[in-house]
């Protein structure tokens, strides 16, 4: 059987999976040149000749689906939590059996949220960049303590950011309509996006990224934010409408971002972005330390070896 890899993390610690699969009598087929996705067209040519698909941040389409089902493709999984990039019920509808990796690094990505979150808030990116230009900078930074942040998601990662900025004593104000258990957590501020927005300091991005909540922050949004907010956005792109920040950020609406993530991803040489110096800028790895793809790549293995009927 042959399995198409196209999840970044685990194409990178790829030799420690290998034993995996030939022990299983899998052939494991990553992509020549692979450096984040494939696109749509690739796909549909290469998709039939794999019986399985440990998927990525792909476009994994109907169309691309369809395609597969021509040829021997027959199961599939989506490495890791989001599946905003995964038709999941084109999927089913045709009988692939397919599923995702959930609470498999909530931990890791929490861990990145708040090294973003200090970061931003002393100023610790530029001070590097300043002492590497023989320069001996001192900005004045803020504390974290009794600052106020939005926390938008409260799944798992979301839980695990809560509970690291909450240590640090921080405010937190939650948004996420389908949290549950609200009442177990008493120190938290549960509130209806945008609701308190213009209270927080900083705005933490930790939620799926669905069609109702594309551009969740945007031009109106970002004007019902307080002046000089810091954003965290360790989540998906598409929750950011990048050309209303880059708006907000000239105008000092927005005093610095974190983005792991972005619309275009990897983010485009001409990025307006680019042009901040107060940015800090993630390639798409929150999940990636050696422990969580560990975790997410044997469980990614072990569902599809499932799917396929592999002993």
């Amino acid at each position: 059987m042959k399995i198409l890899l196209t999840c970044p993390p685990m194409i990178g610690q790829i030799e420690r999976f290998r034993p995996a699969f030939e022990a299983k009598g899998v052939q494991v087929v990553i992509p020549d040149n692979f450096v984040q996705t494939l696109s749509e067209e690739a796909l549909i040519k290469l998709l039939p000749d794999f019986d399985g698909w440990i998927i990525g941040d792909d476009p994994a389409t109907k169309q691309v689906f369809e395609a597969g089902k021509k040829g021997k493709f027959r199961a599939a999984v989506k490495w890791g939590i989001g599946i905003d990039n995964v038709d999941m019920q084109a999927a089913k509808n045709m009988g692939i059996p397919i599923s995702n990796t959930p609470y498999m690094f909530g931990g890791e990505v929490a861990d990145l949220a708040v090294g973003y979150t200090i970061a931003l808030a002393r100023y610790t990116h530029l001070i590097d960049k300043a002492i590497r230009e023989g320069r001996w900078a001192k900005p004045a930074g803020i504390s974290l303590a009794g600052k106020t942040v939005a926390l938008v998601g409260f799944g798992d990662i979301g839980r695990s950011i809560a509970k690291r900025l909450l240590a640090m004593d921080m405010v937190l104000n939650v948004y996420d309509p389908f949290a549950k258990d609200k009442e177990r957590y008493t120190d938290y501020n549960f509130s209806v996006f945008p609701e308190k927005l213009e209270k927080a300091d900083f705005v933490v991005l930790a939620c799926a990224l669905t069609s109702e909540n594309k551009h969740l922050i945007n031009a109106q949004t970002l004007e019902k934010m307080k002046e000089g907010v810091r954003i965290v956005n360790v989540s998906r792109g598409g929750l950011i409408d990048e050309n209303a920040l880059i708006a907000a950020m000239k105008s000092g609406k927005v005093h610095s971002v974190a983005l792991d993530v972005f619309e275009t991803e990897p983010l485009p040489a001409d990025s307006p972005l680019r042009d901040f110096e107060n940015t800090i800028f993630g390639s798409h790895n929150g999940s990636n330390t050696i422990d969580a793809v560990t975790r997410a790549s044997r469980k990614a293995m072990s569902l599809l070896f499932e799917f396929l009927g592999i002993d």
